[in-house]
């Protein structure tokens, strides 16, 4: 398995555990570790006509020593909540998904690559009630799964800069949603995705509405240079990424100067002249922008390779990952 996942492209090896848990009569009941298999699921259930369905991403990784570690995985179930609230969907509590979570994780060991690979940790929550006609109610009944999958680096072949096209009339997903972690905000973010690739043979898609920059359709999206990080500050409308708020902590004590504020693409474009961009999130952690098409016209981010600045940012947070560099923040914690 694990020499599969080395080549297969992300997440598409699982490990052959799940955790499930279901919410019926008003109660969670226990979890269960159990071999991954298709769900049985209702034709009326909740999710498959309502769109009730939130998930989260994190990451365990294997250290040198053998031992296993999860980063962050209290800031993921604290947003994995928050997203099920926010869909009115059963929230968990943090107890039933620690013990589904880190049982998993031990009982998957066998399957956690060591450096530079890391155990993708995927819980996800669906509404099951059968019932066609709730459109306006929320589902009584919901279904927790962890599912489990080795990864390896993002950048097979090595770290290179991403093409993004900026999108400037279309959002990313309703303004109220962005904070979110739901499956409809990647779906929505699909088809612009798709039609930059086609036309431009863009990575991505940067959503920049009215001339404000947002977010691209699957990360966040930050200006640096030397000792200094622009971003959009946090808000509803985009996605709190752990990824993001990790590299922001670190880098205001490697001394950078941090600003979270509104950004806009007049802004970025005189940036990227001798800056450099990038996109944070858990598959790729930090990945250089080399190049911004905007109004259908490429413009070079910097030299229009990898930056420095961006490629020491992400060495540094890999590092604290792999237990090869201090972590005084406390984000690692131990599972195996």
């Amino acid at each position: 398995m694990l020499e599969a996942a080395k080549t297969a492209p992300f997440g598409s090896v699982l490990g052959p555990l799940m955790a499930t848990a279901t919410f019926k009569d008003g109660q969670w009941g226990s979890p269960d570790w159990v071999p991954v298999a298709p769900l049985s699921i209702h034709p009326a259930a909740h999710v498959l006509h309502y769109a009730s369905e939130i998930f989260e991403g994190f990451k365990a990784y294997r250290w040198a020593d053998g031992s296993v570690h999860v980063f962050r995985m209290d800031r993921h179930l604290a947003r994995f909540r928050q997203s099920a609230e926010a869909l009115r969907l059963p929230v968990p509590p943090v107890e039933l998904l620690e013990t589904a979570i880190l049982e998993l994780i031990r009982k998957s060991a066998d399957v956690v690559p060591e450096a530079p690979g890391s155990l993708y940790l995927r819980p996800a929550l669906i509404g099951t009630s059968p019932n066609i006609g709730a459109a306006g109610s929320p589902t009584k009944e919901a279904l927790l799964m962890v599912l489990v999958s080795p990864v390896y680096d993002y950048f097979a072949g090595g770290l290179k800069p991403l093409t993004i096209y900026v999108e400037e009339s279309a959002t990313r997903c309703a303004s109220n949603m962005g904070m979110v972690k739901t499956g409809g905000n990647y779906a929505a973010a699909l088809g612009p995705t798709l039609l930059a690739k086609e036309r431009f043979a863009a990575d991505q898609v940067l959503f920049a509405p009215h001339g404000e920059v947002q977010e691209t359709g699957a990360s966040n999206f930050l200006l640096v240079r030397d000792k200094h990080i622009l971003t959009k500050a946090l808000d509803r409308s985009f996605l709190h990424g752990v990824t993001r708020d990790s590299l922001l902590i670190l880098a205001k004590d490697l001394g950078f100067t941090v600003e979270e504020r509104r950004v806009s693409l007049e802004e970025t474009v005189a940036w990227i002249k001798t800056g450099e961009a990038a996109l944070s999130g858990t598959a790729a952690v930090l990945a250089p922008v080399g190049t911004l098409i905007i109004k259908d016209q490429r413009q070079a981010v910097g030299d229009g390779g990898v930056g420095p600045v961006v490629k020491s940012l992400r060495d540094a947070l890999i590092g604290i990952y792999r237990g090869e560099r201090a972590d005084s923040y406390g984000w690692l914690r131990p599972v195996v």
